[in-house]
């Protein structure tokens, strides 16, 4: 059989049309290789940025222009949402900034943040979808389940921004309309926690629009609401000071005491913040983690190539580049430095970060 001519590029959709991107690729540079037997088998790309506890960059490593955060904006969102009048338990506000596994708690959580504000699912705009998390996803399926909006792991946060909606007499249809009054409040809540005026927008998976940003400007402000909430906390213990916390230390305090929100159980993100103290961690698609630590540190990691592998031994190895105790060799955080890579069900090699694309103290 001929195949078809390819169509001619100008008679395809715009949307399907190549861009112009002849000499505008990111210079990503080689982060983590994958070892099997005695050959290096996978190397990944991508950039680093490490901030430290004024927002300054400390090191960088690989590309700074602009990319989208993807879900890794979701603690910005709440931010802004907290902002405009979101007050919830710990663990809803966690959930309105999570990428949840899309298990019970979860589910019912959403269901929660909308029945406080009379709302119901019906509310929500996001795509609909089947669990994230691999053993949720296969209870759900095992119970005849079909994706849903509230299955989705964006649900907690749109179930937030409907509810906020609501708060300040703001239409509930169209929240997703960037020219909505929350929309608006986002992206102004997101350029000033970054310290920068997105590039460009687009829209993401479940349909909120999302920002271009640089790696450093995230970092920031990661480390901005990871400071945020130990500075309250402290204040807490020590001062007795009960004084309402900021937007900023209240999304803080709720993602680090209730990881099992903003993600799930069995979730390297959920590890993370239990393991390392005051942690604020997020995972974005297309290879994206953010971590903010309590003295205003933080670091932001983008994998080239947006597969989902050599994040976390990455992040991990930026960890121990700042000196985090947890990181180093032989604490806690090994288990997601260095996973196995298996032959017959046996190690054969393992994936690692490369040592040379991190400074040495």
């Amino acid at each position: 059989m001929t195949p078809s001519p390819a169509l001619p590029e100008a008679t395809l959709p715009a949307a399907l049309r190549r861009p112009a991107v002849a000499g505008a690729l990111p210079a990503h540079v080689p982060l983590a290789v994958q070892w099997r037997g005695e050959l290096i088998e996978s190397v990944h790309y991508g950039s680093i940025a490490a901030t430290d506890a004024d927002g300054r960059l400390l090191w960088a490593a690989g590309d700074s222009a602009p990319f989208y955060p993807r879900s890794a904006l979701k603690p910005l969102q709440a931010v802004a949402l907290v902002r405009a009048g979101l007050s919830v338990t710990d663990d809803l506000l966690a959930l309105a900034a999570a990428s949840h596994s899309g298990g019970p708690g979860h589910r019912e959580g959403a269901l929660r943040i909308l029945g406080l504000h009379g709302l119901d699912a019906s509310a929500l705009a996001n795509t609909t979808d089947l669990p994230y998390g691999v053993p949720e996803r296969e209870a759900w399926l095992r119970a005849s389940g079909r994706p849903d909006r509230l299955c989705q792991n964006c649900s907690g946060k749109h179930a937030a921004m409907a509810a906020v909606c609501t708060l300040n007499g703001w239409p509930v249809a169209g929240y997703l309309d960037p020219g909505h009054p929350l929309q608006r409040l986002i992206a102004e809540t997101v350029a000033e926690l970054t310290g920068e005026e997105p590039e460009t927008w687009s829209t993401d998976g479940c349909g909120t629009p999302v920002p271009a940003v640089s790696l450093a400007g995230m970092a920031r402000a990661y480390g901005l609401l990871a400071r945020a909430a130990a500075k309250h906390e402290w204040a807490a213990t020590h001062d007795g000071d009960a004084a309402r916390p900021s937007a900023e230390a209240a999304v803080g305090r709720a993602m680090h005491t209730h990881p099992e929100m903003v993600a799930g159980e069995g979730r390297d993100v959920t590890v993370l913040m239990r393991l390392v103290p005051g942690a604020v961690a997020k995972d974005g698609f297309e290879g994206v983690q953010l971590v903010g630590l309590p003295d205003g540190r933080a670091v932001a990691v983008k994998v080239a190539d947006g597969g989902d592998r050599a994040r976390m031994p990455i992040t991990v190895r930026a960890l121990a580049a700042l000196g985090v105790p947890e990181a180093l060799d032989g604490g806690p955080l090994a288990q997601l430095a260095r996973p196995d890579v298996l032959g017959g069900g046996r190690p054969m090699g393992s994936l690692v970060a490369l040592d040379d694309a991190f400074p040495t103290s």
